[in-house]
């Protein structure tokens, strides 16, 4: 998989994410007689000769903007082939800033949410953007035992009391019926609590019931010819080599997991990928990715800094004993069936 930020024909571009108080994140309209004009994106612009990411985006926001910037965060790296140009889009979210934004050069701005962006309304590049900030940094894969539903539960409901906001419901030992149900009461928790929950399971499997996405297995992407679930719902998939990565552009996904990034106990035979050999992957993929893989809340900066959407992980997110949280639980259960 070629990188583009070795290309010399790809066009580098940086923008920035300025949010506000309420979360909403600043946006400004293209003219009319630019390339993609009309269409909204994240205040930025193309790098110069030698110039450094941080640097370009600094400049680029005060000529645009007015503003200047601090603390800067990477987002997300988007290569995109436009046919008439190639773009590799560098993305930071702007941790702290000074002066108010205004429209320098006559652009319109918008501060929008990013639930309430238009993918449609923005070009090709910036679309994965919003996925991305869409996202949360932290995603829990459940772990044991899904055989015990009502300890299950508890726990999952300790990971969301916590701050957990995406969870992904992995429990392969179950039979079709046992995980419907599970997957009814997972979904009344995290409905609870305003997380978003994706189904690891066959498509077929799970069909009608409530959810936000689907998680695809490494084979089961492989074997799909064309994206499953609805066109509004998150669609994710785990790799673990760059040609399954590429398989999950090519379907048009929403995300990846790759792993694994450390040793892990539950797979110990498997050569990790370490951090290096993790951005050189993710680089060219248009896509938040998560690292996964001997990984804690801990290891977040890092993972954000080589490029990762964030961490996904089982045993460091999985809570220990949440025993008096088992009798509402239940009720929850028993009311899913």
């Amino acid at each position: 998989m070629p990188d583009p930020r070795r290309e010399t024909d790809w066009i580098q571009v940086v923008a920035a994410v300025l949010t506000d108080r309420a979360g909403r994140v600043l946006i400004s309209r293209r003219p009319p007689q630019s390339h993609q004009g009309g269409l909204w994106e994240f205040p930025g612009g193309k790098l110069e000769p030698g110039e450094s990411a941080e640097a370009g985006l600094a400049r680029e926001l005060a000529e645009e903007l007015g503003i200047g910037i601090g603390r800067v965060q990477p987002l997300i790296r988007v290569p995109h082939d436009y046919g008439d140009r190639r773009i590799v889009l560098d993305v930071y979210r702007v941790l702290d800033h000074t002066g108010s934004p205004r429209g320098r050069e006559g652009q319109l701005l918008a501060w929008l949410a990013p639930e309430a962006m238009d993918a449609a309304c923005f070009p090709a590049a910036d679309r994965p953007v919003i996925t991305a900030l869409r996202l949360p940094r932290l995603m829990l894969i459940t772990g044991p035992d899904p055989r015990a539903p009502r300890q299950f539960l508890a726990k999952l409901e300790c990971a969301l009391a916590g701050g957990i906001r995406l969870v992904q419901l992995r429990a392969p030992e179950l039979i079709s019926t046992d995980y419907r149900r599970l997957a009814a009461a997972a979904w009344e928790l995290c409905s609870v609590h305003g997380a978003l929950l994706v189904l690891n399971r066959h498509p077929a499997e799970v069909k009608g019931l409530r959810r936000h996405g689907l998680h695809l297995t490494s084979r089961l992407l492989l074997e799909l010819h064309q994206r499953p679930g609805g066109a509004d719902e998150l669609t994710g998939a785990s790799c673990h080599n760059p040609s399954q990565l590429r398989r999950t552009s090519e379907l048009g996904l929403d995300y990846a997991l790759l792993s694994p990034v450390r040793p892990t106990a539950s797979h110990p035979q498997v050569q990790p990928l370490g951090w290096q050999t993790f951005a050189d992957w993710v680089a060219p993929v248009p896509l938040p990715v998560y690292a996964l893989g001997g990984l804690t809340a801990d290891d977040l900066e890092t993972a954000i800094q080589h490029g990762a959407q964030g961490i996904a992980a089982i045993r460091s997110l999985w809570p220990g004993d949440c025993k008096g949280l088992e009798t509402k639980r239940h009720r929850i259960l028993e009311n899913s069936s």
